[in-house]
């Protein structure tokens, strides 16, 4: 009988951790223009231990976001892996403007300097798609008070910014 009970207890911690865990991983973006600064700025946010298990992933070792080594990283997998293309079909420079670490997020911040997007810019966004096969973002580009959503997932991981806005 104690045999029993000790294993259903075991069966419930681990069935309340399986619980604990989440399967449903997303991340969401901002792209706006500044006109104070005359810039195109970007903010990411994705959950915490996502990118940590990413760059965990990446290079075999345990990451503290909030270390230096970290940022740098994380970087360069952004850079990587996030980009615009303007209708040109030239890439544009993104800056990496810095990042901030809470308990659940980490928050990205790049910027284009003097720089508006044009309609018909391209969007790069594979962050975390290439790791999680359920990663969903969702990017908000806003210029002028108009807004326009963009939903990348596996099979979409580059669309335009369109020549109409969405809200008048």
């Amino acid at each position: 009988m104690k045999r029993w009970r000790l294993l259903a207890c075991a069966m419930l911690a681990c069935a309340s951790m399986a619980a604990g865990a989440h399967n449903f991983h997303m991340g969401i973006a901002d792209i706006s223009y500044n006109a104070a600064s005359g810039s195109t700025e970007v903010v990411h946010t994705y959950t915490g231990h996502d990118v940590e298990a990413l760059l965990t992933n990446l290079y075999q070792r345990r990451f503290d976001l909030g270390q230096e080594d970290s940022e740098a990283a994380l970087r360069r997998y952004v850079d990587k892996q996030f980009y615009l293309v303007a209708p040109d079909g030239k890439r544009l420079r993104l800056n990496w403007v810095g990042m901030k670490v809470n308990a659940d997020n980490v928050l990205i911040f790049q910027e284009i300097e003097h720089t508006r997007l044009a309609p018909a810019t391209r969007i790069h966004n594979q962050l975390l798609i290439d790791f999680l096969p359920s990663q969903r973002n969702t990017l908000n580009v806003q210029d002028s008070g108009s807004v326009q959503t963009l939903m990348f997932d596996r099979q979409n991981t580059e669309l335009p910014i369109r020549q109409a806005p969405l809200y008048p």
